[in-house]
């Protein structure tokens, strides 16, 4: 895999309307009443819909050849802003392959893009790719050994995953449920990116801050949310940051969660 560890996989402009991240605002949960988030006036662009503009970057590293798009999972996530994104323009990007771990039997390739705006990393789960004797990588992240020191509930919605994948990730997993029943899943699944910033929303209000003010974010994709689930996600504080884990029911969903706002 060592060929896969370095590898450049471009550069990428990507322009767009007020129109698109007032959209993104409303499919994580935003309502009519936020208007700094889904009216153009005072908008504030939420630091997650910079994932949505660099979705091309793990796509072009499946298209080249580096595992099966069809069965690669997306393991984890992490953010980091850097300044506000505007309301409309143009952001430049660039990306490459910054490790490949070796798990035994997968491979996880973790694909950094950078901008002026933010740094994104994602962590790709590739079975049938491991075994290649190199570093299996860092364990993921522990909440801490004690009782949560909070705990808040998001109600997704039923139509959020349909409406999440106007914003690029058009995943039949996400809309079809023959295409669902193929993977292994009763029905559509929600994007665990959507879910993801579906929690930031409310954590933010938690701690008093405002969402846009999201500075770092990361999380681990534990298990699949449907559409229309209640999650349960529990706090605890680790200033400057809040590490949490959301579940459904008594199943984690995204553990390995951490969370800072400005």
């Amino acid at each position: 895999m060592s060929e896969w560890r370095g590898r450049d996989l471009g550069t990428k402009t990507v322009t767009y309307e007020d129109t698109q991240p007032i959209l993104y605002a409303l499919a994580v949960g935003a309502g009519a009443s936020d208007l700094d988030l889904v009216f153009e006036e005072r908008l504030r662009v939420l630091p997650t819909f910079a994932l949505t503009l660099a979705q091309w970057a793990p796509d072009a590293l499946a298209s080249a050849g580096a595992f099966d798009a069809r069965t690669t999972l997306h393991g984890m996530q992490r953010l980091r802003a850097l300044k506000p994104l505007p309301r409309s323009g143009s952001v430049e990007m660039k990306a490459h392959v910054a490790e490949v771990w070796d798990k035994g039997s997968a491979a996880v390739f973790e694909v950094a893009v950078e901008s002026d705006y933010f740094e994104a990393t994602w962590s790709l789960f590739a079975p049938g790719r491991g075994g290649f004797g190199g570093d299996r990588g860092p364990s993921a992240r522990r909440h801490p050994d004690r009782e949560p020191d909070g705990s808040l509930t998001v109600q997704t919605s039923p139509d959020q995953a349909a409406l999440y994948r106007l914003l690029g990730d058009r995943h039949h997993l996400h809309i079809d449920p023959e295409a669902a029943k193929t993977a292994g899943m009763p029905r559509p699944i929600m994007h665990g990116l959507c879910t993801l910033a579906a929690i930031t929303l409310p954590l933010a209000s938690s701690q008093g801050a405002h969402p846009a003010d999201l500075t770092e974010l990361e999380g681990r994709f534990a298990a699949p949310v449907f559409p229309g689930d209640e999650l349960r996600v529990d706090t605890w504080k680790d200033a400057p940051a809040t590490l949490f884990e959301a579940a459904v029911d008594d199943r984690t969903v995204i553990s390995a969660a951490r969370a800072r706002f400005a």
